[in-house]
């Protein structure tokens, strides 16, 4: 896992479009931290990381879900909102992991999650208002103490 600070919603941009780089087809990245963390802004990120308009993005909280990429083309970037879905909602039900050649993002994940590659991005707000973010990559657990 690696922790990044953020002070500002462009450096969390930043950290978004560097972790897209690494990025493939049907991976997963499941966002969590409070409202207002900047999970929406990493997304925009990723969207301009893929070489998408960063501007096109937005939460899809009431939506649920927004699908971003080349007009006529499938989508490659999937960005899915669970906060305003039933507590027993997940990624599955949404049929969101059907969409498996796009990037999925998933703000408020609720398990069950997926059996995808799935990178964990965790966002919190400091009392200064920097932003803590951790990436865990896939296949990557801390061990229980």
């Amino acid at each position: 896992m690696t922790s990044h600070v953020s002070a500002t919603e462009e450096e969390t941009r930043r950290l978004g479009a560097s972790l897209a780089r690494r990025l493939a087809p049907g991976d997963v990245v499941l966002l969590e931290g409070e409202l207002g963390a900047g999970k929406t802004a990493f997304v925009k990120g990723i969207a301009a990381g893929l070489g998408l308009d960063p501007e096109d993005v937005s939460s899809p909280s009431f939506a649920l879900v927004h699908e971003y990429g080349p007009a006529g083309k499938p989508p490659l970037l999937v960005h899915g909102d669970l906060y305003r879905v039933f507590a027993g909602a997940s990624i599955a039900d949404l049929g969101l992991d059907e969409r498996k050649s796009a990037i999925l993002a998933v703000e408020w994940p609720r398990p069950p999650l997926t059996e995808r590659r799935a990178w964990r991005v965790a966002l919190r707000i400091e009392s200064d208002g920097s932003r803590t973010i951790d990436v865990e990559p896939p296949g990557i657990r801390p061990s229980s103490p």
